[in-house]
């Protein structure tokens, strides 16, 4: 089973990842500081968090679901505690173009926005149209 670390768990779009992530195939290790954010997950979704360490453990894919001034100096604290070919994925391109991902050519960076709106199909759902970044009733590809 695929291991997913998500930081900002319990933020805007940590929680939206973590709706879509739920019932999922995926083993998802929710890590998030803040305690509104973790009581957000409690009542919301019924999730715990876990610390850092033990969310990194082992684990196949990260992803950083926090603000984007914070990703670089995250990315910076846990690229070591990261086996080779794990996959980091932010949801903006922004720190990844102004060079804030550590230099680790055995890990994968991948940069998506998963509540972009899609662009190269029509929007099939009339509900799904109106919610251009919000991640809650159009379709998603990611």
């Amino acid at each position: 089973m695929t291991s997913i670390a998500l930081f900002g768990a319990g933020g805007k779009m940590g929680v939206r990842l973590s709706k879509n992530l739920q019932g999922s195939s995926y083993q998802v290790r929710h890590v998030e500081v803040g305690e509104v954010g973790r009581q957000r997950l409690r009542d919301e979704l019924g999730v715990e968090c876990c610390p850092v360490n033990d969310a990194l453990h082992n684990v196949d894919v990260v992803i950083l679901a926090v603000p984007d001034t914070l990703i670089g100096q995250l990315a910076a604290d846990i690229a070591p505690k990261l086996k080779a070919g794990t996959l980091v994925m932010t949801l903006d391109a922004a720190a990844p173009f102004a060079g804030h991902l550590p230099q680790r050519p055995d890990l994968v960076y991948f940069v998506a926005h998963p509540c972009h709106p899609n662009i190269f199909h029509p929007r099939v759902h009339q509900e799904g149209d109106p919610d251009y970044f919000g991640g809650v009733n159009a379709p998603q590809s990611i």
